[in-house]
């Protein structure tokens, strides 16, 4: 499959030697220079690529030539050598594709504390530069590390006449948690738009989606998310507050928000794919907060994967968030998307028929949906349920 991916960006996926035999270093590439923004790790402990990146935008977010990621290595608590070896991925690629090195991202991804194995990184980007096509799949590959899929988002509108175009591409199955997870997402777009105005929009697409999802609750040291826009669809340039601006951003959204969904639909050993609305709530903060609560919560994840309708976990993890509201006016649904029944209502439980709430919860897919019955204000999140699959795939991680 080959698709019809933005103006001007070329893509690669290559065996370097990190790991035994899969894919394990990606490169793309802009024909010409492109604006970027990116979203980092919260935690404090930040991979060298993390603080090399960041580092890099603040000074040069407006002629990004190159992204270039390993997976199998997070290059993470790696100290000076770790920088010097992300530096040395970045002048590798500069290099072979005749490019300032301060055009070209690094990402990593893998096991934490290994220093990486940089002269078989070298030799890959010297094989990968020169296969750089058009098809994106390999690159998608690349990345992975317990991901059991490639991630990709699409879509194309239509800008003052011009056709744009919107290529996500992610990671991540584990360590996954609201601020990030150990996820990477790459957004290419041709679309013309200021750094100011793409650095906003990034950040508020972040938070509806990436920000909105759990595995396991734990934030990675690598956490990145980054945009870059070449312009070569030749619209007129995005700016905040129009219609153009709003089509693009919806768009933007939806690839973001799908790419999070596949994240958590392939969680480490997940079974379902959980989504939490909360609706009516005080205020915006306070949906989120509840959403992300109870999204995050391990006991409502084995619960929903043990088909046990157990609802008390899901009203005391919405109670955990530190929100204030009334519980005697909040109201709780479960769904598969046919079927839908009310378990909570009032402030106590209902005299619902278990054996319809455990066909609902055998569902691939279970919506939980709480009104709060307390304002306006409504946010979605998405998870996975935690399995044994889980303990085994994280037991035996690093062997």
């Amino acid at each position: 499959m080959v698709l019809d991916v933005p103006r001007g960006f070329k893509f690669v996926g290559v065996h370097c030697g990190i790991k035994k035999c899969k894919k394990d270093l990606a490169i793309a590439y802009s024909q010409t220079g492109c604006t970027a923004a990116g979203v980092f790790t919260t935690n404090v402990v930040k991979a060298a690529p993390v603080l090399y990146d960041m580092q890099l935008l603040e000074k040069n977010s407006h002629n990004i030539r190159a992204l270039v990621i390993n997976s199998g290595n997070a290059n993470a608590c790696t100290g000076e050598q770790g920088m010097r070896n992300t530096i040395r991925m970045a002048e590798k690629v500069a290099q072979q594709l005749n490019l300032p090195q301060n055009s070209v991202l690094v990402s990593s991804t893998g096991v934490i504390g290994v220093q990486l194995p940089i002269e078989k990184v070298e030799n890959g980007i010297e094989k990968a530069v020169g296969l750089l096509t058009d098809d994106p799949i390999q690159f998608a590959e690349a990345i992975t590390t317990t991901d059991t899929s490639i991630k990709l988002s699409y879509k194309e509108v239509e800008l003052s006449g011009k056709s744009v175009k919107i290529l996500g591409i992610a990671k991540g199955s584990g360590m996954i948690h609201p601020n990030l997870a150990t996820m990477l997402s790459f957004i290419f777009t041709d679309a013309k738009i200021s750094q100011q105005t793409l650095k906003k929009l990034l950040k508020d697409s972040v938070e509806k989606s990436y920000n909105m999802i759990d595995v396991d609750g734990d934030t990675s040291t690598n956490d990145t998310v980054i945009v870059i826009a070449n312009g070569l669809a030749g619209n007129e340039q995005l700016v905040e507050d129009t219609e153009e601006y709003e089509k693009f951003r919806d768009a933007f959204d939806e690839v973001n928000i799908e790419l999070a969904k596949k994240i958590v639909e392939d969680g480490e050993g997940a079974t379902k794919l959980i989504q939490i609305e909360v609706n009516n709530a005080p205020s915006p903060e306070s949906a989120r907060r509840i959403a992300r609560s109870v999204i995050s919560s391990n006991l409502v994840k084995t619960a929903i994967y043990g088909e046990d309708a157990n609802w008390g976990r899901i009203i005391a993890a919405a109670g955990y968030s530190g929100m204030d509201f009334d519980v005697r006016k909040m109201t709780l649904q479960l769904s598969d998307g046919q079927e839908t029944i009310t378990v909570f209502e009032s402030g106590h439980g209902t005299d619902f028929d278990e054996e319809v709430a455990r066909q609902i919860l055998s569902s691939k897919r279970v919506l939980l949906t709480i009104d709060m019955n307390q304002g306006t204000s409504q946010a979605v999140a998405w998870g996975c349920d935690l399995t044994e699959k889980y303990v085994q795939i994280n037991g035996r991680y690093r062997t």
